[in-house]
């Protein structure tokens, strides 16, 4: 199977409307939020994808559970804090 950034093709080419949504804080100025699903496929993995609700024809992160993980642990330690 072909793979994109190391996720199988068929996990990238998924809606995020497969799964199940939850949304952010909406950004009180411009509206905007991040919204996550998780997208169970048939290797047995939920994976974990990430949309902006602005743009949801746009660009789909998609992430496996340990890197999901790391992703949490690492905005809770402040590695994505904008430096102003």
């Amino acid at each position: 199977m072909t793979k994109a950034w190391g996720v199988p093709a068929a996990i990238v080419a998924l809606s995020v409307d497969h799964g199940l949504v939850r949304t952010g804080a909406v950004d009180v100025v411009a509206g905007e939020y991040v919204e996550i699903a998780f997208v169970p496929h048939t290797d047995g993995v939920t994976y974990v994808a990430m949309r902006n609700s602005a743009h949801p024809e746009g660009p789909v992160l998609v992430f496996t559970p340990s890197e999901w993980d790391a992703f949490v642990e690492g905005a809770k330690a402040g590695e994505f804090d904008e430096p102003w």
